[in-house]
């Protein structure tokens, strides 16, 4: 494939492309101001002729539209119109008849989207293109050419694969509870989407960096026991239906070539979250072809976690020398307040990803600026969201219109109270209810069952109070003091719990003396109290179940460390998916923004968390940190190669080696400040401590200094136990790293640091001096 590369760049409002025609006038595309592009699927008419689709189209999305030939990138930024874009591009090509119907394959990611592109289609009056996930398109032709290549009919598809995996655990005795088998079942998906078998599973997921639920060579039995189970009973799983069709297409070139004879011009949307497995099916359809158009967006990449990546889309003129890319920068969606937010963010990020951001330009007249709150605890903060919410209804917003979203399903529980107590309707997306969720109901049973026995229930031998009564019971359920490892059903179960112990610490503190049974009454009340969902209320949801969803008011709230970015995103490239997060969820709102973070968990705690590094430079107050990286353009041609720019301070003239300076962790910045250095990061950059454990070494250290009838910072300092509390050493090696820790207080006193960072109790009396 040779021929350069064809960009049609952003142009700003004010001036057409070069070879625009005269008589498409920002009036006739801005529809005054604001397109139907997001806001709507609804459209008065079919238009009556082929240029009649191509009204109302601004200048890149007309290019869009009328690049029909060889294959085309459509860099598509949040709220420009993207779906607009490539339903009128297939509906221009078919009322043309340049494209026929029936030869169309347009795949996207949801069957919410292939229903809503296939309405599209046919209000544009192109009737027959076929509009499909990429498991349908797979799954028909699977049927369809099954009894040909193989034989007789298709096996049975299941629906869910967790029995399968129960079952293949207890095949290798191998003991999962409810929240592994989710984990497991997700590692098992992982896996095959990125064409892994179980031999190379291992090595695989150590390669890509995931934290596996258990023991990667336990996983690795497991995935293939589950192979040989759904063999032994003829099923297959909606994994398979894609590693299906590409072995059928792979080996029998006469299906493949029938297959490609149908379908002729490819449409993919979504293309920064499509896998390895989706991609090479994609590119078995094609064939030598290149009549491909594909829209994406890099920096709303936030499913990595399920084998999507953008290096297809970023990688697209590799592969397509030739290719047409349009970029798409105008915001339809959101006032320039809220995208002037929205590409600070941008602005900030590192990685590949963000060497290709575009930035928005809105065409929206203007609005209020994003409100910024901070809370001294949570409570305090979904109140004030209520509050807020409240007055918006009362003004005329509608309750639909509004959003309040949130990085994890465990922060919905005090949403849901805030807005219940507030007389607030609303509504839970992609999670269930909080009292509704079987960890939660299992717990409060075990706590009901508990309270009856009473005094009879060696669990609660030790348990002098309220919050310890709790903690023991919900003990066996999976609570523990610290969180696990990952970001999957045992951290969100974890979570469900921990909110459970949370809430009898705050009960007991507002009701002295309250017993098992009291916090009993108290949960049945509020689980009978909360709205039931109804789509009339205010939308609560998870970042992630927010995706492709617009408000005109969202409430983006705990933007705080450790919830945004979360606590265990650690390595560079998962932080950076945490920053694309939080663009994702600032690109939901039309008008209204607030993002609002809490500095304590609960009323009367440690003021001691900071809002998210993500808002350095962007909130009011705040100055941006060191080695941020320099804004996007809006557009243009990227050519070539490229090289780093050379470093901000010129290398020295050798010289020898001495005692590397101390560098704050965060910016990046040399410390000279004693009490820094302990912390080894600025005292204003934002802290990721773990604030239990920070409050278990306090009180740990007290006991110390009593026994030892010494000053408690003679023990340790108060920096040094937050320098712990942010590290949570594994090893004695990473604690003496760590300054203020000494080989005389290692030997002394290591061995109950380290248990306490793992969350175990330390040895009672435990002096090695």
């Amino acid at each position: 494939m040779t021929g350069p590369v064809t960009l049609v760049a952003f142009v700003r409002p004010q001036a057409l492309p070069c070879g625009q025609p005269a008589h498409l006038s920002r009036a006739t595309w801005q529809h005054g101001g604001v397109t139907a592009a997001t806001h709507s699927t609804l459209f008065p008419r079919v238009p009556d002729s082929a240029d009649a689709v191509l009204e109302g189209l601004d200048p890149e999305q007309r290019a869009v539209a009328t690049a029909l030939h060889g294959p085309v990138c459509v860099l598509a930024g949040a709220g420009t119109g993207k779906t607009r874009a490539i339903t009128h591009r297939i509906a221009y090509g078919v009322r043309a008849g340049i494209l026929q119907p029936s030869s169309v394959l347009a795949v996207t990611f949801t069957n919410r989207a292939a229903g809503e592109m296939r309405g599209r289609l046919r209000q544009l009056g192109a009737v027959g293109v076929q509009a499909r996930t990429f498991h349908s398109a797979a799954l028909r032709q699977l049927q369809y050419f099954w009894p040909k290549a193989v034989g007789g009919s298709l096996p049975r598809l299941v629906d869910r694969k967790i029995q399968l995996v129960a079952d293949a655990a207890a095949a290798c005795r191998i003991r999962l509870d409810r929240g592994e088998l989710r984990d497991v079942t997700a590692e098992i998906e992982w896996s095959k989407v990125t064409q892994t078998v179980p031999a190379d599973y291992t090595a695989a997921a150590a390669k890509s960096g995931r934290e596996a639920p258990r023991d990667p060579a336990e996983i690795a039995q497991l995935y293939a026991a589950y192979e040989d189970l759904k063999r032994e009973r003829s099923v297959i799983d909606f994994e398979d239906v894609l590693l299906l069709t590409v072995a059928v297409l792979q080996d029998r070139h006469d299906i493949a070539e029938q297959v490609r004879a149908q379908y002729q011009h490819f449409v993919v949307d979504e293309y920064q979250d499509v896998s390895p497995l989706q991609q090479r099916l994609l590119e078995l359809w094609l064939g030598d072809r290149e009549n491909l158009c594909v829209v994406g967006d890099a920096s709303q990449t936030i499913y990595s976690f399920t084998g999507a990546t953008p290096d297809h889309l970023l990688d697209f003129r590799v592969r397509h020398p030739g290719a047409t890319v349009v970029k798409l920068v105008r915001d339809y969606r959101s006032t320039p307040q809220v995208v002037r937010l929205a590409n600070g963010l941008l602005a900030q990020a590192k990685g590949r990803a963000a060497d290709h951001r575009l930035e928005l330009v809105s065409q929206r007249p203007a609005g209020p600026e994003p409100v910024f709150t901070e809370y001294t605890d949570e409570p305090a903060e979904a109140e004030g969201a209520a509050r807020r919410i409240r007055e918006l209804i009362a003004s005329g917003v509608p309750a639909s219109e509004i959003a309040v979203l949130f990085r994890t399903n465990s922060q919905s529980e005090t949403y849901e109270q805030a807005l219940a107590d507030a007389g607030v309707p609303y509504q839970l997306r992609g999670a269930e209810r909080f009292f509704d969720r079987p960890e939660v109901r299992n717990a409060i049973n075990a706590l009901r069952a508990a309270a009856r026995f009473g005094g009879n229930d060696s669990l609660l031998d030790d348990a002098p109070d309220l919050p310890s009564q709790v903690r023991a019971v919900l003990s066996g359920k999976g609570w523990t003091p610290q969180p696990p490892a990952g970001s999957g059903a045992v951290r969100e179960s974890w979570e469900s719990l921990a909110a459970l112990v949370h809430l009898a610490q705050d009960f007991v503190a507002a009701r002295a003396g309250a017993t098992l049974a009291d916090l009993v009454v108290e949960l049945d009340e509020r689980a009978g109290a909360q709205h039931a969902p109804t789509v009339q209320g205010v939308t609560l949801a998870s970042l992630h179940a927010a995706k492709g969803l617009e408000w005109d008011v969202v409430f983006l709230v705990g933007v705080a460390e450790g919830m945004m970015p979360i606590t265990y995103a650690k390595t560079d490239e998962q932080i950076e998916e945490e920053r694309r997060l939080l663009y994702v969820g600032v690109t939901r709102a039309r008008e209204h923004l607030h993002l609002s973070w809490a500095l304590s968990r609960s009323p009367g705690g440690r003021p001691n968390r900071r809002p998210s590094r993500f808002l350095t430079g962007l909130r009011p107050g705040s100055q941006a940190g060191a080695g941020r990286a320099g804004a996007a353009g809006a557009g243009g041609v990227e050519r070539g190669s490229w090289t780093a720019a050379a470093p901000a301070v010129p290398e020295q003239a050798p010289r020898r080696r001495q005692r590397t300076p101390a560098r704050c962790r965060v910016c990046g910045r040399t410390l000279t400040d004693g009490g820094e250095m302990k912390l080894m990061r600025c005292e204003d950059c934002p802290s990721d401590m773990d604030e239990g454990l920070y409050e278990r070494l306090r009180d740990w250290r007290g006991e110390q200094a009593r026994r030892s009838g010494q000053p408690a910072f003679c023990v340790f300092t108060d920096k040094t136990l937050i320098a712990i509390a942010e590290a949570v050493p594994d090893d004695e090696h990473e604690l003496a790293r760590i300054p203020g820790v000494g080989m005389r207080k290692l030997r002394r006193y290591g061995s109950d640091v380290l248990a306490l960072c793992a969350g175990r109790d330390p040895a009672d009396g435990q002096d090695q001096d």
